[in-house]
């Protein structure tokens, strides 16, 4: 029986250990992505990193633009911002200077569209009430002195460029000759007109987005809308001249 038993013995042949797999052949979600795979280029991250802040700003505004949802924005590890800009402050610094940049550009681009001095300011005004329309989020952050370093120099740089092409604007709808060193120094009946203009544009821009003129809108003739308001507004301050 025993020799029988030995004889009806299945023989199985002995377990084989499977061969280590090499890197080529991991799953690709486990592979260590090569350096020259990274979906930035170097010098990338800096600017990919600006556009997905722009990108939280707008959509969850400036209590939930925070460096941990850029990073989760950019698909990067949270230290990333922190890497690039130092902290929060510094984010929205560099963020606040793109929009000066793109700000100033827009009135420029505007004020070129018109021959006049007088229309030219008119449109920069328009255009700086358009800009604000478009990029709510950019435009209140780039007010919010208290969250930004405005001795940042691409901050300091952009928004006293934008300071002075207001100037300049105000200063040729009054027919007055303009050189870098007659911005340095203004009257106070200059100065006022710097500050009445860009109250007025800055003003109506505010109580537009904060949704405050609709009862004035409301009441505004048929096919008349914001661009009709702001209009007359600007032809509003423009001095009469004297009666014959």
């Amino acid at each position: 029986m025993a020799g029988t038993s030995r004889e009806t013995k299945v023989n199985r042949p002995a377990a084989r250990r499977r061969p280590a797999r090499t890197a080529t052949e991991r799953p690709a979600s486990r592979r260590r992505r090569p350096a020259g795979e990274s979906p930035y280029h170097h010098g990338d991250l800096h600017d990919a990193l600006l556009a997905a802040a722009e990108r939280v700003l707008e959509r969850d505004g400036l209590p939930g633009l925070t460096l941990r949802a850029v990073a989760r924005e950019a698909g990067v590890s949270h230290a990333a911002p922190t890497h690039h800009f130092g902290d929060l402050t510094g984010l929205l610094s560099e963020l606040a200077a793109i929009g000066f940049r793109r700000f100033n550009e827009a009135m420029i681009a505007a004020g070129n569209t018109e021959t006049l001095p007088l229309m030219k300011a008119m449109a920069r005004a328009k255009a700086y009430v358009a800009y604000a329309q478009a990029r709510p989020g950019m435009y209140g952050l780039m007010f919010r002195t208290e969250r930004l370093d405005m001795t940042r120099p691409s901050l300091h740089e952009a928004a006293t460029a934008s300071f002075e092409g207001l100037a300049t604007a105000v200063r040729l709808s009054r027919n007055e000759k303009v050189t870098g060193e007659a911005l340095e120094k203004l009257s106070l009946e200059q100065a006022a007109a710097i500050a009445r203009a860009w109250s007025l544009v800055h003003g109506f821009t505010t109580l537009l987005l904060d949704g405050r003129l609709k009862d004035i809108l409301h009441r505004l003739p048929e096919g008349t809308g914001v661009d009709q308001l702001l209009d007359a507004m600007l032809r509003s301050t423009v001095p009469r001249p004297p009666a014959s």
